[in-house]
C-alpha cells in the first residue's frame, strides 16, 4: 500500500510538473507573441526617437552658432545691398548671415557657393574690414560659421533627411530639412520634434501632394519640394513669414 501511494504521488508530481511546463510555454508563447505582434510599432518609436534626437542636437547647434555670430558682431556687414528690388540680398538682416549662394560674394576670399546649405554660412562681421566703411572691400570676407577656424563642425544630416537650407530675406530668417522619403517613423519625428518648440517657432511643411513655398515671394529655391516634408526653425520672423501654423508669426 505504501508503494502503491508513493507510485500514485511520483505520478500526481510528473502531472503537476507537465502541467506547469504547459503553462510555461504558454506564457512564453504569448510572451514573444506580444513582442512579436507590435515590432513594427516599436521599431517605429526607435526610429522617430532616434531621428528627433539627431535633429534636436543639429538644431540646437545652428541656431547657437548664429546667436555667438549675432553676439560678437551685431553691427554686421554694412555693405550687404538689401534693397528690396535690386540688392544682392533684398529685405535681408545684416545682422545676420546671408546666404551663402549670395552674390554679394563675388570676388570676396570665399566666392558664392553652389547653394545655400547651412553648413556653407558666414558669419557678416567676421572679416578683416571696418564696418564703419561700407565702401571696405574685405567686409565682404566673411568668415564660415563651421570650418576647422571656428572648431564648429556641421554634421551629416540626420538619416532620411537632406542637408539644412537657409534664408536670410523678408520674411525672416529660417532654416529647413526636407525628406521624401516614405518611412512609417518619419512624420511620427517631425511631429514629436515640432511639439517639442514653443507656438510659432517652428512649422512642419506637407508637400507630399505638390511644391510649397515656404517664402511669401514664392521664390524657388526656397520651396519645400512636391513629395516632401519639410521641417523649418524660424531664428526670427516677420510679419510676412509664410508660416503653416494658423496665428503665426
Amino acid at each position: 500500500m505504501v508503494k502503491l501511494a508513493s507510485y500514485k504521488n511520483r505520478k500526481r508530481e510528473r502531472g503537476s510538473a507537465l502541467v506547469y511546463i504547459l503553462i510555461a510555454i504558454a506564457l512564453l508563447a504569448a510572451l514573444t507573441m506580444s513582442f512579436m505582434e507590435p515590432s513594427s510599432q516599436q521599431t517605429t518609436a526607435q526610429n522617430a526617437f532616434k531621428a528627433t534626437s539627431g535633429m534636436t542636437g543639429q538644431i540646437n547647434l545652428v541656431r547657437s552658432a548664429i546667436q555667438e555670430c549675432l553676439l560678437r558682431y551685431p553691427v554686421g556687414d554694412p555693405s550687404i545691398d538689401d534693397d528690396s528690388s535690386t540688392g544682392t540680398d533684398p529685405d535681408s538682416n545684416r545682422a545676420y548671415p546671408i546666404k551663402p549662394n549670395s552674390t554679394h560674394y563675388t570676388g570676396a576670399t570665399i566666392t558664392p557657393t553652389a547653394g545655400r546649405l547651412v553648413k556653407d554660412i558666414r558669419c557678416p562681421g567676421d572679416n578683416p574690414g571696418d564696418p564703419n566703411n561700407p565702401a571696405d572691400a574685405n567686409l565682404k570676407n566673411h568668415e564660415k560659421i563651421f570650418s576647422g577656424a571656428s572648431g564648429k563642425f556641421m554634421p551629416s544630416p540626420p538619416d532620411l533627411f537632406e542637408d539644412w537650407q537657409y534664408y536670410n530675406g523678408l520674411d525672416g530668417v529660417y532654416f529647413w530639412t526636407s525628406s521624401d522619403k516614405s518611412d512609417a517613423f518619419l512624420l511620427t519625428a517631425l511631429e514629436k520634434l515640432d511639439d517639442s518648440f514653443s507656438e510659432c517657432e517652428a512649422d512642419i511643411i506637407d508637400a507630399s501632394s505638390g511644391a510649397v513655398d515656404l517664402d511669401s515671394a514664392g521664390t524657388a529655391e526656397t520651396q519645400c519640394d512636391s513629395g516632401h516634408y519639410c521641417f523649418r526653425v524660424w531664428v526670427i520672423a516677420n510679419a510676412s513669414a509664410d508660416h503653416q501654423d494658423a496665428g503665426c508669426p
